[in-house]
């Protein structure tokens, strides 16, 4: 009898723990005492075990370790969390194993031990070539520092490396925005990741800019770290701080536009609105997110869809580090916001999840999915859309148009079904 092919899963793990929050982040992330850091990754490493015991029937595909600053561990750590990830789950021999990096926390050595572990692509988070728009931002490393570390992972044998960049930066122009592109590209990573600055409340960017900025949902409350003993908390008032303005809004337009023209000259191609890559370098775990394949969030406040579900992990340290992984019933105490979704669920998520991919969506692929044509259900919107220039069609297959891309926001809310 033929072996029954596994389903395709990846896995997302989570560590908390940074070196200093920046102004403008609202992730899960903070600082925290060594013997935190400890404690955290024998839990983690409790929970992968716990919960690898119910996917004998998955294969993992890519692994990506983010958080938080992965890199502020001691690599050893790390090291442990892959060794049990490794026994654990099913690994697919050509599988993508990604890690985040900051420049302010990478050593040669850490680099090492993190090809040991079986990764094979970095992510760097840079965001700017120029130092006082990186002190803006709170980062805690210079471009120096950044060059450091992308020549030790090339040194280290990293063949694979992204590199985060962001615009609109407080006091950011065109003209350093497209020197930060110039130095970035002269390096020739596989991928760059090219975000634009949100506001978002809950930071401390929103009590300095945040009256500026409409529409923004409110994020998740994050945990105080004076809830959990070995957590530190930081003052992070910045309103007294000479930060300069926001570009205005025509400016960052320009540099939008700018970014998507610098790129392409240099051979990236933008496959997803904002990623560009060298051919064969798309990044495959994000491009799962965007499909619909299966993932499995691990460790604190990490989200999963799994089996039609949606649901998130504990985000409290205090309580998740207190769970009983060889207790009955301990999913009920470690998952929260379980969503079953519905089938309109599902369309939507096919199609504005899809859509931003630069390839778009198959219309055939969306009849294998629910066994109806794309036109039975969106048809009026894809004509509207189409007519306005928004959409365009090609053979079996839907996708923005640049100026679709351009207002992503607007396009997407559109695949919304009432109910």
């Amino acid at each position: 009898m033929a072996r029954q092919q596994k389903i395709p899963l990846e896995l997302y793990i989570h560590i908390p723990f940074c070196a200093r929050k920046c102004y403008y982040c609202d992730f899960l992330s903070f600082r925290a005492l060594s013997e935190t850091h400890e404690a955290y990754i024998r839990q983690l490493i409790r929970e992968i075990r716990a919960v690898s015991a119910g996917c004998e029937d998955y294969q993992v595909v890519t692994v990506f370790v983010g958080g938080g600053t992965p890199s502020v561990l001691e690599p050893e750590a790390i090291c442990r969390v892959m060794e049990a990830v490794y026994q654990c789950f099913d690994i697919a021999p050509d599988g993508e194993i990604s890690i985040e990096v900051n420049p302010g926390t990478l050593l040669q050595k850490k680099l090492l031990y993190y090809r040991q572990a079986g990764f094979n692509r970095l992510s760097i988070g840079l965001q700017s070539a120029d130092n006082r728009e990186l002190r803006h931002l709170g980062r805690i490393h210079s471009f120096e520092e950044f060059l450091k570390s992308f020549q030790s992972a090339r040194m280290a044998g990293f063949q694979n490396i992204n590199v985060d960049l962001m615009s609109g930066i407080p006091g950011q122009t065109m003209e350093s925005w497209k020197n930060t592109l110039k130095k970035v590209t002269m390096l020739k990573p596989e991928h760059i990741s090219s975000y634009s600055l949100i506001i978002e409340e809950g930071t401390p960017y929103w009590e300095r800019y945040g009256k500026k900025k409409r529409g923004r949902e409110k994020p998740q409350a994050l945990p105080n770290a004076a809830d959990t003993p070995g957590l530190i908390q930081e003052p992070m008032d910045i309103s007294r701080q000479e930060l300069p303005p926001l570009p205005d809004e025509d400016t960052e337009n320009q540099m939008y536009h700018l970014t998507r023209r610098f790129l392409k000259e240099q051979g990236y191609g933008r496959y997803e609105i904002s990623n560009y890559a060298k051919p064969g370098y798309e990044c495959r775990h994000n491009i799962g997110y965007w499909t619909g394949v299966p993932y499995l969030g691990l460790g604190l406040g990490s989200s999963s869809y799994l089996a039609g579900f949606r649901f998130s992990n504990e985000r409290s340290m205090e309580r998740y580090l207190k769970l009983d992984f060889a207790a009955p019933g301990w999913q009920d105490l470690l998952y929260t916001q379980v969503h079953q979704l519905t089938r309109q669920e599902k369309m939507e998520e096919f199609m504005f999840l899809g859509l931003r991919m630069t390839g778009g969506i198959s219309e055939i692929d969306f009849v294998s999915a629910f066994g109806v044509k794309l036109e039975t259900v969106y048809g009026d919107v894809i004509r509207q859309l189409t007519a306005s220039g928004l959409l365009k069609r090609e053979n079996t297959r839907l996708a923005l148009t640049e100026w679709g891309m351009d207002v992503s926001n607007f396009v997407l809310s559109e695949f919304l079904l009432e109910d």
